[in-house]
């Protein structure tokens, strides 16, 4: 018989997406399933944005340079300086989504068996992308009670040993949606200096900051060797499915390694690197509308959650999630359960088990990460389902 690979067994499923057969199956049964387990938006991607997809006009459908076409780089530095950010063109790779730029940094920075340090809950995918390039993914943990703040300096300290070569962070986060501020960035510049260290900074939800300014990465002075940015136009312009991001950093030897990943896959997509261009016009003001309409949406999911009974839900300062802990004995059982066995007016919700956003086994069993990635109507109606199941729930605690 065959051996699938350490490798391939290691790989984690998605906490995410791992349920979907079960959603599938309520939906046959003909129920209507919220879907707030995924970050997959509901506002429109901009008609600007898909006409010029619409309208590129080419006789072939050629490859783009490796690093992306230079013509949406050079208007990435004017979007990188509206945000107080300095780069230049020849600092820029363009990728296939985030998710490529993650994986290019880890396969650059660290060698199989080298660890990265990651303040926990964290994106569940970076646990794939370390299994990925046979990277130890070490885990940190922030705590609900105080909203998932950066654990303290010492507690870094504490995990760092010979082999520890990068932090991760994400900010605003997901899965928390916490927002760090100027003096916890000035913490990391601290850790990474004193470790020489790289920090990984994933900024996908820069536009999404509510209680506060996001301090990127790259505002912090006298790291320009330590910082990688890892960026997608996804949730910015609410088009997921482009598939573009792009990996920044100034340093010249590691832009020179991440390239040779670059030409091994050849080249980002084409038609979304026209669509990431054409994003870059968009109004002034295009944010504003967006950003208000995800706060709102943010207070009505943390009001209805913090109205039910033995719910607490933190409020996140950023991105577009929040992590709840509820009166649920587990997690993963609790979010299987809604959608095999529980209905309210044919309607269920879809929710994502935050255990698989920790490190470290046996936490998170008591709290899910919800997307309020859905009008304000609909997350009513979800918040109505969760409500009653938690009431009928058979391992309620």
């Amino acid at each position: 018989m065959l051996n699938i690979s350490k490798r391939g067994q290691a790989m984690p499923a998605s906490p995410i997406r791992k349920l979907v057969p079960y959603a599938e199956a309520a939906k046959k049964k003909g129920t209507k399933v919220y879907h707030l387990n995924i970050g997959q938006p509901d506002i429109e991607t901009p008609k600007m944005v898909l006409d010029a997809v619409r309208h590129s006009d080419f006789k072939v459908l050629e490859y783009s340079h490796s690093a992306g076409n230079e013509s949406y780089r050079k208007k990435l530095v004017g979007y990188y300086k509206s945000v107080g950010i300095d780069i230049t063109s020849d600092q820029i790779i363009i990728t296939t989504g985030g998710s490529e730029a993650i994986l290019f940094g880890f396969m650059a920075c660290l060698d199989a068996g080298d660890e990265v340090i990651i303040p926990e809950p964290f994106y569940a995918n970076y646990n794939g992308f370390a299994v990925a390039a046979g990277v130890q993914v070490v885990p940190v943990t922030s705590h609900i009670e105080n909203g998932f703040a950066l654990p303290p300096i010492e507690a870094f300290e504490q995990k760092i040993t010979p082999r520890t070569k990068a932090i991760v962070i994400c900010n605003p986060n997901n899965p928390t949606g916490y927002l760090y501020s100027a003096a916890e960035m000035e913490q990391l510049k601290e850790i990474i200096l004193k470790h020489n260290l790289f920090l990984f900074s994933d900024e996908a939800y820069r536009e999404f900051c509510y209680d506060g300014t996001q301090v990127s990465a790259m505002h912090l002075k006298g790291v320009d060797e330590h910082v990688v940015i890892m960026d997608t136009i996804s949730k910015r312009y609410s088009a997921c499915g482009g598939r573009i991001g792009a990996f920044l950093t100034r340093n010249k030897s590691l832009y020179d390694a991440v390239m040779k990943f670059a030409q091994a896959r050849l080249s980002p997509p084409s038609f979304a690197q026209i669509a990431g261009e054409a994003a870059i016009d968009l109004p002034a003001d295009y944010f504003d509308t967006t950003k208000a309409e995800y706060q709102s949406r943010r207070d009505l999911l943390v009001q209805r959650l913090n109205a039910m009974e033995g719910v607490f839900c933190p409020n996140p300062g950023g991105a577009f999630y929040a992590i709840a802990k509820l009166p649920i004995d587990d997690a993963d059982v609790f979010c299987q359960w809604l959608l095999e066995h529980f209905s309210h007016d044919n309607q269920t919700v879809m929710l994502a088990p935050a255990t698989g956003f920790y490190g470290t086994p046996g936490l998170g069993k008591q709290e899910v990460r919800l997307a309020y990635v859905l009008n304000k109507g609909d997350i009513n109606k979800a918040m109505d389902c969760l409500e009653l199941a938690l009431k009928q729930y058979p391992g309620r605690i």
